[in-house]
This record gives C-alpha cells, structure tokens and sequence, in this order.
C-alpha cells in the first residue's frame, strides 16, 4: 500500500513539474512572440480559420488572402513580399479551429508555438521507440536538445510550420503499424493530408505495402477517415476542392524556388530544363526500384523504405521547402541508433559527433548565407545539405537495417 502511495505520489510531482515546465515555456514564447512579429505559416492559417468559422468567408477567397497580408506586413503584398495565402485542404481547419478561438493572435502563436515544441519532444521519444534504440539517459537528453535547438526545428517553431506536426503524426503512424494498430493508423494516415505534397509518396508506399501484407484495415481506416474529412469540408464550402486546386496551381508562382532544380538553377544559373527531368527521372527509377523490392518485406525494411521515400520526396519535383524537413528527424535517428548499436563503444561518440556536426553546420551555414528581407530569409542553398546527408547515409546503413539475420533490430524477419 504505502509503495503504491508512493508511485502515485511520484506521478503527482511528475505532472506538476510536466505543467511547470510547460506554462513556463508557453511564457517564454509568448514573450518572443510579442516582440518579434512573424510566424507567417501560423498567422494564414489562423487567420484563414478565423476567417471560415466567425466571418463565413472562404479562406481561399482574395479578400482574405489580403487580410492575412495586411496582418503579416501591414499592407497588400507588393514586390517580391510572399502572397501567404492559403493553400491547405480545407478540413485542415479542424486542426486550428483550437486556436484560432483565441482572438489575440500573439497569444495565440505562442499557444501554437508550444504545441509544436512538446510535438518535436514527443516526436523524438517515440523515433526511439520506432527504431528499438535506447541510449544512455544522458545521450537522451543530448538528443532531445539537439532536436528543439536545430536549424530546421527552431525555424519551423519561430514560422509555426504545420509541418512539424505532420512529422509527428508520420512517426506515430509507422510506430502504430510497427504495433498492428492498424485503425489508428489509418486514421492518422489521412489527417496527414493536410499537408499532401510532403506525405504523397509516404502514403503511396504505405499503401501498396499494406495491401502486399493483407492490412486491409489500415486502407479501410484511411479511404473512410479521407471520405469524412473530404465530405466535411463539402459541408462548410461545396466547391472547396476547386478552390483548393486553384490556388495550388499558383501557389509556385509567388514563392520562392521549391524544388531541387529550381534551387540549382537558382545557384547556377547555367543549369537547363534537362536538369529537372534527369533528377525527377533518377529519382523516380530508384524509388519504384525501392518500392518493388520493399513491397513483401518485413517492417524494418519497409521502414527503411519510407524513410527514404521521404528523402526523395524533398527533391523529386514536390514543391517543398527546407521549413518542411523537420519530416526527415525519424530519419536521422535511425542512422543514429544504428551507428550506436553497431559500433558500441564508440557509438556515443559518433552520435555526439553527428549531431555537433549537423548542429553547428546546419546554422553556420545558414548564418554564412542568410539573405535579409522579411522573415524568408533563407538562402536557397539551405534545400541541400540535410537531404544529401540523409540520402547517403541511410544508403550507407541499408544492409544493417533490411538485412535478413541483422543485430540492429530486435524483432524477428
């Protein structure tokens, strides 16, 4: 009884603590929030959502996209100013429909700032899970450093870029797959949707291999949560689809470079139209070569594959951003934890190493090359390096994690 006592009582100081740190960290970017204006990828959706629920306007429509340039830059955007309009699915609006109840929008980003940082922390401890790796608790806590201190974390938190928790719900999905939970992770599956050109490819592959392996209920679980999320937006604007395409298809012409080859062609200037038909045609060929080889394998493979397929997908043609390749942590921790596991001793050093090497790179580079105007101020040489090193590293570890008999991975093939 009184050990029970105990471990309640432990619990109890464990939330209390948990809730601290949290009101604590809500404060933190409130503060910042208030005295750095921005979060442009949060403040068009929130105002788009705003915009739906209390005024009944379409957050596609022109007269909100001039409301939320008027919010962002206190004017129309002109010149070479981003248009910041929206562009999600319209059932996306579920998903800030919380927040955007709160009518102080400095509040409000700071709300929305903090659920993107505990999303990363969640995110990092179930990557872990995913790969069976447990480091020491110190690594841990290295790691978990790293992972809210990062480029591509602290931009995306700073911006309020959805696409940090898309990258949660990607891990949780291929955890809940790894576990037989197939309705939850078809559920989860179609939320992603939200933001469909950075999970296109990743549903394709867990689709195809879901049907290889006779999972019949997480393809049920998507088509009938998609068919949900679809009909309810029908019911809000019944035309949103067409909407929604529309300002897709505008949507490269007023932002900045969003594909590898625009990128190189960007940087140098020299590179032609056969440039992005040989990378989207390279590419292409090694991920359905992937794809078919993956398509009966057991889970670590087709985890292997999808991880990937998520790399590919950043330079395959798919307007993206480096703002989104928070998608591509799972990724690293993997390369990580086998590093670990296969080396021992050494391991922690390497992985030290790694992360002192993406760290420090990743931000002097940054820094070394960051233009000035407004917030987008990143080089275009940003969509490069992580990609690369992800690509060729998971390449380099490719026998450790799919091989048949392998001490990577705990579970039998």
């Amino acid at each position: 009884m009184a050990f029970r006592n105990n471990r309640i009582n432990h619990w109890a100081i464990a939330i209390i603590l948990g809730l601290i740190v949290i009101a604590g960290l809500a404060w933190v970017n409130y503060a910042f929030s208030k005295n750095n204006p921005g979060g442009n990828d949060f403040l068009v959706h929130y105002e788009g959502t705003r915009a739906l629920l209390y005024g009944g306007n379409s957050p596609y429509g022109d007269e909100v996209a001039t409301q939320i340039q008027i919010a962002a830059y206190g004017h129309p955007a002109q010149g070479d100013e981003q248009q910041i309009r929206f562009s999600y699915p319209l059932y996306s609006v579920i998903l800030f429909a919380p927040f955007s109840i709160i009518k102080n929008y400095v509040l409000a980003r700071a709300v929305w700032m903090t659920t993107l940082e505990l999303s990363i922390v969640a995110m990092t401890f179930i990557s872990f899970r995913l790969v069976e790796w447990t480091p020491p608790l110190w690594l841990q806590a290295l790691i978990l450093l790293f992972s809210l201190t990062w480029y591509h974390s602290v931009r995306g938190v700073v911006n309020g870029n959805t696409a940090i928790l898309v990258a949660l719900m990607i891990s949780a999905i291929l955890l809940l797959i790894k576990g037989n939970k197939d309705q939850a992770a078809g559920l989860l599956l179609a939320i992603t949707t939200i933001m469909p050109q950075l999970v296109i490819l990743l549903i394709s592959i867990i689709l195809i291999w879901a049907v290889y392996q006779k999972r019949w209920v997480l393809i049920r679980w998507f088509f009938l949560t998609l068919t949900i999320l679809v009909l309810v937006g029908y019911f809000l604007i019944p035309n949103w689809i067409l909407q929604n395409l529309w300002e897709i298809l505008k949507y490269p012409d007023y932002n900045t470079a969003g594909t590898l080859a625009a990128v190189l062609t960007e940087l140098i200037p020299s590179f032609g139209i056969s440039l992005k038909w040989g990378i989207f045609t390279g590419l292409g060929i090694l991920l359905i070569y992937e794809w078919w080889n993956g398509r009966k394998e057991h889970f670590s493979r087709f985890l292997w594959v999808a991880f990937i397929t998520l790399v590919i997908s950043q330079w395959i043609g798919i307007q993206t951003y480096p703002d989104y390749f928070i998608i591509l942590f799972p990724s690293v921790i993997l390369i990580l934890a086998v590093c670990d596991k296969r080396w021992e001793k050494r391991g922690p050093l390497i992985v030290g190493s790694a992360l002192g090497l993406m760290f420090f790179g990743l931000w002097i580079l940054f820094t070394l090359t960051a233009r000035q105007p407004y917030q987008n101020d990143q080089n275009p040489v940003m969509f490069i390096p992580l990609p690369a090193l992800t690509f060729i590293c998971l390449y380099w570890i490719k026998w450790w994690v799919i091989a048949p008999v392998s001490t990577i991975w705990n579970e039998s093939p």
